[in-house]
C-alpha cells in the first residue's frame, strides 16, 4: 500500500511529507469463510486498508509509533488474527545521501 504522509522527527518532514509503503502479512483463521464463500467469516481486505489509511494520516515522529498504532487497531478491529507482521518504509528518507527507503518492520 502506498502514501502520502507526514511522519518523521524533522519539523520540515512534518510540514512536506513524503512517499510510505506499508506491507502487511496477516495470519488468521479463515476455514469457515474458505468452506461457506462468505466474507463476513473473514478479514475484509477493504476495511484493513481503511484501517491503515486512518493510521497512516496521523503524523508521527517515529516508524515504529506507526507500526505500532497499525497493528494496535488490527488485533482490535479483527479478532481472528492469529498473528501479523507490518512493515513501515519511508521512501526517499533525508538522511544526507540517496537511499531508496528505510523501514521498519513489527511482528505481533
Amino acid at each position: 500500500m502506498e502514501f502520502f504522509s507526514y511522519h518523521g522527527c524533522f519539523k520540515e518532514e512534518q510540514v512536506i511529507g513524503t512517499k510510505f509503503l506499508v506491507d502487511l502479512s496477516i495470519e488468521a483463521d479463515v476455514n469457515d469463510a474458505a468452506i461457506h464463500d462468505d466474507l463476513h467469516l473473514t478479514i475484509n481486505y477493504l476495511s484493513v486498508y481503511q484501517l491503515i489509511k486512518k493510521q497512516m494520516e496521523i503524523k508521527s515522529k517515529l516508524l515504529e509509533n506507526v507500526a505500532n498504532r497499525i497493528l494496535d487497531e488490527l488485533y482490535k478491529e479483527f479478532p481472528a488474527v492469529l498473528k501479523a507482521e507490518v512493515k513501515v518504509s519511508k521512501l526517499n528518507p533525508p538522511l544526507g545521501g540517496k537511499l531508496n527507503c528505510v523501514s521498519l518492520t513489527l511482528v505481533r
